[in-house]
């Protein structure tokens, strides 16, 4: 299976979702981490080391990576935005996307997810300029990683025990970001902190929430995990 997890600047992904990332990965799924910006500016960081720590985090996850060329802090909802993203979900073909939660304080990732997901509308159509073949991912699920103090009140929660050590070195991959910026540095605590209360809820070590908008069909009771 492939799968696609956009975000709109590199350490989204890893903050959200990092644990699910690399059991996917380590299950034998193909997974493609699609930052829609290169994240600078940042106050410790520049373009090449941003791009050093990014690719450091995909290896550890066990994920590709690809970069775009959309303004870090002006991420604009266009066609020429959508166009762009629509044009990796015909090359990568995932069956199923992930994307930021869609009520943020950041204006990017608003942006930003609206974007991925109208692209994959325009993925599919016939009769464009398009490069390659139509292509619809069948699933779309939402990832937390918020610049808002809300309570995530999750669809679904993924079960990350054994995958929560490789979450935080990917974060910490991103020194400029969690390392060297003091203000972040209790980032990685949270996110322990995090893990394990979702990890409670179903029983588990630690576990990751997921926003669903579409529903999710189960083949029997037998794929409830816990």
């Amino acid at each position: 299976m492939n799968v696609l997890v956009a975000g709109p600047h590199p350490d989204d992904q890893e903050l959200g979702m990092g644990g699910t990332i690399a059991k996917l990965a380590a299950a034998g799924h193909r997974v493609l981490l699609l930052d829609l910006t290169d994240g600078e500016p940042t106050p410790h960081g520049d373009p090449q080391t941003r791009a050093a720590e990014a690719a450091a985090a995909a290896r550890i996850l066990g994920a590709e990576r690809r970069t775009l060329d959309l303004p870090n802090r002006t991420v604009t909802h266009s066609v020429d935005a959508r166009r762009k993203v629509a044009a990796v979900i015909r090359a990568f073909r995932p069956d199923v996307m992930f994307v930021p939660y869609p009520e943020d304080a950041h204006p990017d990732h608003v942006a930003g997810t609206r974007i991925v997901e109208d692209a994959r509308f325009d993925a599919k159509l016939t009769k464009t300029d398009l490069p390659g073949e139509p292509w619809y991912p069948r699933w779309l699920f939402h990832y937390y990683a918020t610049h808002l103090r809300i309570v995530p009140q999750p669809s679904f929660l993924v079960d990350t025990t054994g995958f929560a050590s490789r979450k935080r070195d990917a974060v910490l991959a991103y020194r400029s970001q969690f390392v060297v910026n003091e203000r972040n540095r209790r980032v990685v605590e949270w996110l322990d902190a995090s893990g394990t209360y979702f990890g409670s809820r179903i029983g588990t070590e630690t576990a990751e929430p997921f926003f669903a908008r579409e529903p999710i069909g189960l083949d029997g009771l037998e794929a409830l995990a816990h």
